[in-house]
């Protein structure tokens, strides 16, 4: 696996241990996840099978340090999972991805004893992780959010309700944001570890979305929550910060999904029209087609050496971080709707049919310019973090 020594590779030329671990990857991805793809996204469930895949080799959860029982993967490797596991299933690659996500607030503010217990834990394969920011009327403006936390003796009593939570129901660790004093807004704002079986803890219905249908969204209800205070995340106060920081390393975990989603519509995009014929011959020999597939290889590429730019930015903490992993999942999520648009229009009307994958690609892309912040707020990010 590769470690965390600093992500010190040539943007042009990965390290070893970087290709061998996506050829390891893929031939996983697709001889466990990939003949389940299809399946998971018409039945709308959870792909257990990856699950069980990701665990079994490891790759669930591949950024948390060894000292916690993980494998101490760095940034770069993280992004080559989600990007392996996405080419063949978006849904799946929700796993390595939200189990960043939901435990990366622990890993960068917690105390010693919540990083032993959460983050290995999760590094053992006894539960994922998803992370509750996002309210009804706290998208964008996440620092409105209404959520209480109220302290009470040596516990905090948790009241309110999150929306749009990645895995929810199925994961046994939550990461929440809960005002603890409304009156200095964001930095009133503190974080806590909540875990499935708390009492008072409950879910809503699957909401029903056009893509990653294995992927389950939910509300996450708190009725009087108490959980006992050394499970808070950090000094009160900083959990939006620490929200906000975390966010910064895994926007670059959404731009590696979404050139994984990409990359699987290209690659089979690529071998329809060289099997397709029209005219007398393969419809890859017109220059139309041609064009098409170059312009999706180059925008594929140039959003990929983003991605690990930032990423190589990631494992540093670069003061620029927040513009590059704005800037990747941006650009990558973009070119992703483009490319899986293109591969559908490629395959003319059999793109349009789930027979073939890529309409499902192309439903999947959409979501990776919405979460994690909309394109429109990571423009807002860029602008005001210009290098």
């Amino acid at each position: 696996m590769a470690g965390n020594s600093g992500a010190d590779f040539d943007l042009f030329r990965l390290a070893e241990e970087h290709d061998m671990l996506r050829d390891a990857v893929r031939s996983l991805a697709e001889a466990k996840i990939a003949p389940f793809a299809a399946e998971v996204d018409e039945q709308g469930r959870f792909p257990s099978e990856a699950l069980e895949a990701l665990q079994g080799n490891d790759l669930h959860a591949v950024h948390v340090p060894e000292e916690y029982g993980g494998a101490g993967a760095d940034a770069l490797a993280t992004v080559i999972v989600i990007e392996e596991v996405a080419r063949v299933c978006a849904s799946s690659s929700l796993i390595p991805a939200v189990n960043k996500l939901g435990s990366l607030p622990v890993q960068l503010s917690g105390s010693e004893e919540l990083k032993a217990k959460y983050l290995g834990a999760l590094a053992r394969g006894e539960g994922m992780f998803s992370y509750c920011l996002s309210e009804p009327e706290a998208g964008s403006d996440a620092a409105g959010m209404k959520t209480r936390a109220v302290r009470d003796g040596d516990f905090w009593v948790l009241n309110g309700v999150k929306r749009w939570i990645t895995n929810a129901g199925v994961s046994e660790f939550y990461t929440v944001m809960a005002v603890t004093d409304p009156e200095k807004r964001s930095r009133g704002i503190s974080a806590f570890v909540v875990e499935k079986g708390d009492e008072g803890v409950s879910f809503g219905a699957p909401e029903k979305k056009l893509g990653i249908k294995g992927s389950p969204t939910r509300e996450v209800y708190f009725d009087n929550v108490r959980i006992p205070a050394d499970r808070m995340i950090g000094a009160e106060g900083t959990g939006f910060a620490t929200a906000m920081k975390t966010l910064d390393h895994t926007r670059v975990t959404i731009a590696a999904q979404a050139i994984g989603i990409a990359q699987g519509a290209l690659d089979y995009a690529k071998g329809y029209v060289q099997e397709r014929k029209q005219f007398g011959k393969a419809i890859a020999e017109f220059q139309g087609v041609q064009f098409m597939l170059a312009d999706m290889a180059m925008k594929l590429e140039a959003a990929r050496q983003l991605t690990y730019a930032a990423a190589a930015k990631s494992q540093r903490t670069d003061g620029d971080l927040t513009f590059f992993g704005a800037a990747a999942k941006c650009f990558a999520s973009d070119v992703a709707m483009e490319i899986t648009t293109d591969a559908v229009q490629l395959l003319g009307g059999y793109g349009y049919t789930r027979d073939y994958p890529v309409e499902r690609m192309m439903r999947d892309a959409k979501i990776t310019q919405i979460y994690e912040g909309t394109n429109q707020v990571q423009r807002i990010v860029m602008a005001r973090n210009l290098p």
